[in-house]
């Protein structure tokens, strides 16, 4: 029985996780587990209304480099331009 659900990003994941994952999941993401959680707050605390935790997670992993990119982890919702572009500059700092 699943008692509670809560999306990881893969930075997230790689804590918890032995040797050999940490070595594969280092393959996708170039990020630390601390600058994935820094990542995750400072998109939090754009507050927009229309970011989940599981955008939030998708965001963190893929790190989107443009609109079109933004647009592939937003599929059930649509985001305007200046969200699009808010998001995209805390991604910025990351890369």
């Amino acid at each position: 029985m699943i008692i509670e659900e809560t999306p990881l990003s893969m930075v997230e994941a790689a804590k918890d996780v032995d040797e050999e994952l940490k070595g594969f999941i280092k393959k996708f993401t170039s990020l630390t587990p601390e600058q994935g959680a820094e990542l995750k707050e400072k998109l939090k605390a754009l507050g927009l209304v229309k970011l989940k935790e599981r955008d939030l997670v998708k965001i963190v992993d893929i790190l989107p480099e443009d609109k079109e990119d933004v647009n592939k982890i937003f599929t059930e919702v649509s985001l305007d331009e200046e969200e699009i572009n808010k998001i995209l500059d805390v991604v910025k700092e990351y890369k």
